[in-house]
């Protein structure tokens, strides 16, 4: 969630910046101590996580909040509407909380000049070189104008590349676009490769010149190919390899293989004001993807993505090596965005948030507590997490009950309300 200045570009980090291979060999020690919670105010956290489960609106949850070296986690619920309990290694599909997984990543690889922030993409991606601007969002694709600037790194990552959702199903832009990953629902069963969806990409106008708008969520699927790119080997293999192994986040993946399957908890849709499997879902994420989106698409545990939480804030691994260095984790916690380009996007952004690079970054409070400074973002299939650093607070909640509306669901803004009522 979003956090106050506007960084200029001259903060921004560049591979010239940046040493290659200082971060991944550097060791520090890393201190934790106690920071106590307020009993009374867990145990109306922990009633409250159960009082909206007994409303069946979600079925079951995981929630966890943490402080330094205090961690207190609360497994409620049912795996599905009549199954077994939820257990603290319960899997959840966090889809767009994917996205901060993928934007360190790309931060790593910026780190070691693999990639730098504002160069063009097409060094990587020639696809999208040479790209046309459509003249209005709902107008004729052929309707264009040559794009002001190429699209950059930093562009792809603040999400001001040009592409992203649009609600007007009537446009033009929307039906040619609507089966390309980044564009609608997270979609593992897509048929698209990474190469055949830049491709796609290629023969698509931006809707915005690179740098006006913020759009969701195309970018960090993009991203994603970058990543691979540069670093010479699948999405998959670099975060396993620089993130998720290091970081012992054993159980976050592109996909659930057969031996956790019975692990991964059933997701529901409000269907008419009653809870529906949101079907074929479960059965496609059982397999690995042909297109592993960088936007959506890692299933994970509240114990991993607390693990990732606690990384980002201090850039250290847990045996203390340093993977990626502070100064870069502040430029991406730092609000990218212009208060107009935030207005633009509250629906998706919410209020009083901005988007930094990879994850949102929270200017002003919020109407559901969140302070400003607290980093973090939200999966549509009912997860959400953030870091308040200056209360060294964490708070995870993950559901599986898709969000259909703007307004988050009651369990989330009563937990977020929780999680900083019980900070001592």
């Amino acid at each position: 969630m979003s956090e106050f200045a506007w960084m200029s570009r001259r903060h921004a980090l560049t591979g010239a910046a940046a040493t290659a291979g200082l971060a991944s060999c550097q060791r520090l020690p890393e201190t934790r101590k106690t920071m106590p919670f307020k009993p009374d105010a867990l145990a109306k956290l922990e009633a409250n996580l159960k009082a909206n489960v007994a409303t069946g609106h979600p079925p079951g949850l995981v929630a966890l909040v943490s402080r330094g070296d205090a961690t207190h986690a609360w497994p409620v619920g049912v795996m599905s509407l009549g199954g077994a309990p939820v257990a603290r290694d319960t899997i959840f599909r966090i889809a767009s909380m994917t996205k901060p997984i993928t934007a360190v990543a790309a931060m790593m690889l910026v780190e070691e000049g693999k990639l730098k922030l504002d160069e063009p993409v097409e060094r990587l991606a020639p696809e999208l070189a040479d790209r046309r601007v459509l003249k209005r969002p709902d107008g004729p694709l052929d309707d264009t104008v040559p794009a002001a600037r190429p699209i950059t790194v930093e562009d792809v990552l603040s999400f001001r590349l040009g592409w992203g959702i649009d609600f007007n199903q009537d446009a033009p832009f929307v039906k040619a676009s609507a089966d390309i990953p980044g564009f609608g629902m997270p979609n593992p069963a897509s048929s698209y490769t990474p190469d055949s969806f830049m491709a796609a990409l290629g023969k698509l106008p931006l809707q915005a010149q690179p740098g006006e708008r913020w759009l969701y969520t195309l970018g960090a699927n993009v991203l994603g190919v970058l990543i691979a790119r540069a670093a010479g080997q699948p999405l998959e293999g670099v975060l396993r390899e620089r993130i998720l192994g290091p970081l012992g986040m054993t159980d976050t993946a592109f996909h659930v293989p057969s031996g956790k399957a019975a692990r991964l908890i059933t997701g529901y849709v409000n269907n008419g004001g009653k809870l529906a499997p949101f079907d074929p879902y479960n059965d496609m994420y059982l397999k690995a993807p042909s297109f592993p989106a960088g936007d959506s698409g890692l299933v994970s545990t509240v114990g991993d993505f607390a693990a990732f939480a606690r990384f980002i804030t201090t850039g250290l691994a847990p045996d203390g090596r340093r993977l990626i260095k502070a100064e870069t984790l502040k430029a991406m916690t730092t609000n990218r965005l212009t208060p107009a380009q935030m207005k633009d996007g509250e629906m998706i952004l919410g209020p009083g948030r901005g988007w930094a690079l990879g994850l949102g970054v929270q200017v002003a409070a919020s109407p559901y507590g969140v302070q400003p400074g607290a980093y973090g973002w939200d999966g549509g299939f009912g997860t959400s997490w953030f870091t308040d650093p200056a209360r060294d607070l964490t708070a995870i909640l993950l559901t599986q009950r898709v969000f259909d509306s703007p307004d988050p669901p009651a369990a989330h803004k009563h937990f977020w309300r929780d999680a900083y009522a019980a900070v001592g």
